[in-house]
């Protein structure tokens, strides 16, 4: 253990020095933009998301699987919002987050990567997409889902649902991400993780 932190404690510092991610020395609610040491994990973005607690368990979706979390503004929480604090425990300073001021500033964060906007209204499924390391996966406020105008945006790349009995309105926020990012992990053979 004193082994494995000698040797990776200076380059967490470094990242951390450089603002290149990873949290450490850095608060985690103001990384900088991804750069290419990240370029090939999956991505999940919640476009103007409006709960706490679903934020917050997907900071610890991404620390646990590895993925970015991309936020854009207007956000309904602040990031001292007890409710997305503990929803992500104590993978904060684990996972690589990002806040966008604008969905134009995550286009240019996170191009050239292919997006792919989950909707409900979609006739594709998720689980027919053969996803690529660096993929992004873009979802909606909890209360509307994406807004037409997003889900035309000439940065997605397809939009695609998770299928769902008849008569029902939507899956949560973080339970659709986390469904989303396992897939795409699986079919890489859950590369970089412990089975």
């Amino acid at each position: 253990m004193v082994l494995l932190w000698v040797v990776y404690f200076p380059i967490l510092a470094a990242v951390a020095l450089l603002g290149v991610g990873y949290g450490a020395g850095l608060p985690w609610a103001e990384q900088p933009g991804c750069t290419r040491y990240t370029r090939g994990v999956f991505k999940i973005l919640f476009y103007t998301p409006e709960i706490p607690g679903n934020t917050g368990n997907a900071i610890r979706l991404a620390a646990i699987t590895g993925a970015q979390l991309h936020l854009v503004e207007p956000l309904g929480f602040t990031f001292e919002d007890a409710h997305l604090r503990r929803a992500g425990l104590d993978y904060h300073d684990l996972a690589v987050v990002t806040v966008h001021k604008t969905l134009e500033d995550a286009w240019d964060a996170l191009a050239p990567a292919r997006v792919f906007a989950f909707t409900t209204t979609a006739a594709t499924s998720y689980a027919d997409i053969a996803y690529r390391p660096g993929d992004v996966f873009m979802f909606g406020p909890e209360s509307v889902g994406l807004p037409e105008k997003v889900q035309q945006d000439e940065h997605i790349t397809e939009r695609v649902k998770i299928p769902m009995v008849p008569g029902r309105r939507s899956l949560n926020l973080a339970n659709s991400a986390s469904i989303a990012v396992f897939e795409a992990w699986r079919q890489h053979g859950f590369a970089g993780g412990k089975i």
